[in-house]
Formats: structure tokens, sequence, C-alpha cells
């Protein structure tokens, strides 16, 4: 399998931190929380976390916290499809490809809910053949990205497509929860909207750099679920974030990848390139230390958590844009995710 398309998109608003502060001490919620969310919220907006500005799918700050069920769904069901479908049209376009030879499209998102769900939408927009093969993946929180790869390589090995176009989108704004859990509200600081679209196929492109996808791997930890999760409270989506998630990250990345590279002829020492999802500025400390990497490596996910906040399932893909687009040097990459499960991915890239 080869990655031949990829882009991404965010909504058009930028905040800052410092106006997100300042937007929710005007804010109804503010009020009905204590002392300690107000000094833990002034902390993260006010201090230095790791994210300088997010994007988010709302005109001003102000509507961020219209929070009702009702609200909410709306938010995502408008602008979930919509930035869905810019990503993938542009991955298409970067693939040189046309919306006719695009055999499969499989969209993961876990910040809303569509019945019939978003590929109906994002292959209308797209004008996408009758007979495209549609996926709809929910609920693997931030590390949906790799499965949704993977469902697309079972697809192009099996020669059911030729090219299928994979795309993770989160609205991450339509699942705002405020109340006096530590772990809510670090969430409502730290997440941004977005989406990223990839275009994968059987064949490498001959007017791009040639990026192979050689060998994955995923492991799954119930006992862990806890920990991080999205559950249903009053009708709305509330974060489950928890002290444990950073040391849980960097334990199940570092053992995926000893598990993947038993199965390659392939030595740690010779991968050059570290596409990681970062979660937060601990999560990305905690990877750092216990995969044995300089801060230089890593640099590629603290730029994409500094400028989008914690974007969820596409971030990763925000990365790998970064890195294909700063022409970083080739060699063997290293990609991976984790998020609700507790789960984690990973994949080796062969770029050239």
């Amino acid at each position: 399998m080869y990655l031949t398309g990829l882009a991404t998109e965010v909504p058009p608003r930028q905040f800052t931190q410092a106006e997100c502060w300042e937007a929710l001490q005007r804010a109804p919620q503010f009020g009905r929380l204590n002392t300690r969310s107000h000094a833990l919220l002034r902390k993260v907006l006010s201090g230095e976390n790791g994210t300088a500005t997010r994007h988010l799918a709302v005109a001003k700050l102000e509507d961020a916290f219209v929070l009702t069920p009702d609200a909410l769904h709306a938010r995502f069901a408008l602008h979930a499809p919509a930035l869905a479908a810019q990503a993938a049209q542009r991955a298409i376009g970067t693939a040189r490809l046309t919306p006719a030879e695009v055999d499969a499209i499989i969209i993961s998102t876990c910040t809303g809910y569509l019945c019939p769900g978003l590929t109906s939408y994002v292959s209308e927009r797209l004008r996408l053949r009758p007979d495209v093969l549609t996926l709809d993946l929910v609920g693997q929180g931030c590390g949906a990205a790799l499965p949704n790869w993977r469902t697309a390589e079972a697809l192009l090995a099996a020669g059911r497509a030729h090219h299928v176009l994979s795309v993770c989108v989160e609205i991450c704004s339509a699942s705002f929860y405020l109340d006096d859990d530590p772990g809510v509200l670090i969430s409502a600081c730290l997440f941004g909207d977005g989406a990223g679209a990839a275009v994968l196929s059987a064949r490498p492109a001959a007017h791009a750099r040639r990026v192979e996808w050689k060998a994955a791997g995923s492991s799954h930890h119930p006992a862990d679920r806890d920990a991080l999760q999205l559950e249903q409270r009053d009708g709305m989506l509330r974060n489950i974030l928890t002290r444990a998630v950073p040391a849980l990250a960097a334990r199940h990345a570092s053992k995926l990848l000893a598990e993947v590279l038993e199965g390659c002829p392939l030595k740690r020492s010779e991968l050059t390139g570290w596409i990681m999802h970062a979660g937060g500025r601990e999560v990305l400390a905690a990877l750092q230390k216990s995969l044995g990497l300089h801060e230089t490596d890593l640099r590629l996910s603290a730029g994409v958590l500094r400028d989008f906040g914690n974007v969820s399932s596409p971030f990763v893909l925000f990365v790998l844009e970064r890195a294909l687009a700063g022409n970083a040097p080739g060699g063997w990459w290293w990609l991976s995710s984790f998020g609700a499960g507790f789960s984690c991915h990973g994949a080796l890239l062969k770029v050239d």
C-alpha cells in the first residue's frame, strides 16, 4: 500500500489560548465552577502548556459555550461533512486523481454521530461513484487514523479497490463539556477541530515521494479503558482524561514499537522519522522519555500541538503532512497513534 495523496483542513477561525481564557470568564458556565477549577483553567490557558492556538468551528468564541445537546449536534452536523470533504477533495487533487477513480471511502470520527454516516454526505459533496464502498468507523478516539489505514490496506490487498480515500475528522468543539473534573477542564483547553485525508493506493505515485506502508501492529488494553474515553452525560459527550494517560501512552507505544520491529529485519537505530500523536505536552514528554528520543525527534508533533491543539484522530496526518512538505529525510518512519480503549497503533513507512 502506498500513500499517494494527503491533505489537512481546519476551520477558518483561529483563536489564541489567551482569547479562550477571556471568553471563558464571560461564559455562564464559568460562574458554576469552583475556585480550584478557575485556577486550573487560568494556569492552562494563560501559561505554557504546549498549545498556543486552536481552530474551532464557531463564528465567535462565545458560541463555543453554547453547550446544549441540540447545539452541539448541530455544530457537528454542519461542520464535520464540510471539513471532511474539503480535506478529501484536496487529497484527491494531490494524488492527481479524479473522484471517479476512488473505489472506497473510509471516514473515522468520535465527536459526533450521523445516520447515514459521514461517508454519505462526503461522497455526495465529492460526487463519488454510486458504487463506491463506504465505511464509517466510530469509537476509536484519537488513535483512529491507523485502524482506518489498516482497513484500507485490507481492501487494497484483497484487490477490492485500487484507490481508497481515508478521512479522519473531529469537531472537538461539539464535544466540549465543563464541570469541576480536572480532566474534563483540561480537555476543553486542549482540543481543537480539524480533518485529515489520505489517498491510499495499490501502486505508488510517479509525481510525489514514495511512501510505502510496510508493517503495522495494534494493541488493546481494556483494563485501562476507564483512563481515556468519551461518555454520555446530560445528552452530551464528556471526555474522560485521567492523570494516568501519559504513562499509559508511553508504555504501550514503546512496547508496540518493539513488537512490530521483532517481526521485521530492521533495527531500532535504522528509524529516521517519528510521526507521533502528541495528546498533550505531558504525553509528548512521556513518549520522548520512554522511546529514548531527542526533543528534535518530536519537533513536528510538538509543532502541530502548538499550532492546532489536539485535533484527535487526524493529528498524525497533520504531522505526516508537515514531514513530507518539509522534505524530511527519507528512510524508515514510525507512524503511531493511541487513544480510547486504551488502544495503541503503529506502522512502519518506507519513505524515499
